[in-house]
């Protein structure tokens, strides 16, 4: 209210109040944390629900396929690499790669072959001892001097590799395991009409599940993978841990190279395992594990090792596709699921908070 020069009291208009606009904050935010989950199940999930769905299909238009025989050789023919790939899942969540792992099982098969004939525990011992040290050896290396892993590993590729040749004389020299041996019942020998290299797998990778999810030790990987200067910072012990990932991908390398002359009874030659290391990089990566690594899991490689041999099954049972067909159809699967699985991780990282 005012007075005016003649007297007269004017009343002014009232400021009007601030209208406030409601936001639905709380639904926002249950909508952001919906997609998150959702993408997050997606990218861990998707190799399960393709597994299924090819397992489904398969079932339909390929009556053999659902056949008990066929999928325990399926599962059979999985076991080997599938070992492996529970040891490349390590080192890739630990944001590393190791291409040696072939070479390595090569060594590893040829060293159980050659030292059968000193009885079942050298034959075991020894692969152990040697695809062991090649991993510390290569771990070393990488965490101790900041080498690329790539590079390194592909140096172990090579060399461990042409260790092989050396060993066997330019490839002349086939082992023999002897026959009636403890040592063959490993990989010959069933347990309710499944191959005790399936149930030896099944095993490996309930051990490494527990070792990734519930200890230390496995909260250390993640952490380094998703940021290595943060995990210094935190205290953790990087260099070993990296070291020690790289000898378990050895050991798993290994173990899978036992089995291996255990089933077959030896007369390998220097170049098995070759491409072994691709293979298990596609499934640990169709399983879910980002390259970039940090995240992963032993689940998500397992059901990517089965889905790559059901694949692998279908185009040349179900399909009668030839050799080269089958890695053409492969290869474009594999392409698909990391495009897929670069697309969900940018969605879940761009997505608002």
């Amino acid at each position: 209210m005012t007075t005016t020069p003649s007297g007269r009291r004017t009343v002014l208009p009232r400021k009007p109040k601030p209208i406030h606009v409601a936001v639905d904050e709380h639904g926002v935010g249950a909508a952001v944390a919906r997609a998150r989950a959702l993408t997050s199940l997606i990218s861990r999930s998707g190799a399960f629900a393709v597994l299924v769905l090819l397992v489904i299909i398969g079932a339909i238009f390929d009556k053999g396929f659902i056949h008990a025989d066929n999928l325990r050789n399926i599962a059979l023919g999985a076991s080997f690499i599938a070992i492996i790939t529970a040891g490349m899942t390590f080192v890739i969540i630990s944001g590393g790669i190791d291409l040696s792992v072939g070479s390595v099982f090569a060594l590893g098969v040829l060293t159980s072959g050659f030292m059968s004939k000193h009885g079942s525990v050298m034959a075991i011992v020894v692969p152990l001892l040697c695809c062991g040290a090649a991993g510390l050896l290569q771990g070393t290396i990488i965490a101790r001097l900041g080498l690329p892993p790539f590079i390194v590993t592909l140096a172990g590729l090579t060399g461990i590799r042409g260790l092989t040749y050396y060993i066997t004389k330019e490839g002349n020299l086939t082992p023999r395991v002897p026959a009636h041996t403890a040592f063959l019942t490993m990989g010959q020998g069933k347990l309710f009409t499944i191959g005790w290299p399936v149930w030896i797998t099944l095993a490996v990778f309930a051990v490494c599940w527990w070792l990734l999810n519930r200890t230390a030790f496995g909260q250390a990987v993640q952490t380094i993978g998703g940021n290595n200067t943060a995990a210094e910072l935190m205290g953790l012990p990087v260099k070993r841990v990296k070291t020690t990932v790289y000898v378990i991908s050895g050991l798993c390398a290994g173990l899978a190279a036992i089995l291996t002359t255990a089933l077959s009874g030896g007369g390998q030659e220097a170049r098995i395992g070759d491409s072994y290391e691709l293979v298990a990089i596609a499934a640990v990566v169709i399983g879910g594990t980002l390259l970039s690594g940090g995240v992963g899991s032993m689940a998500g490689s397992l059901a990517g090792i089965a889905l790559w041999f059901v694949i692998s099954n279908l185009v040349v049972q179900g399909l009668q596709f030839n050799a080269q067909d089958q890695q053409v159809v492969t290869g474009a699967f594999l392409l698909v699921v990391v495009v897929l699985q670069t697309f969900l991780s940018r969605r879940a990282a761009s997505a608002p908070t």
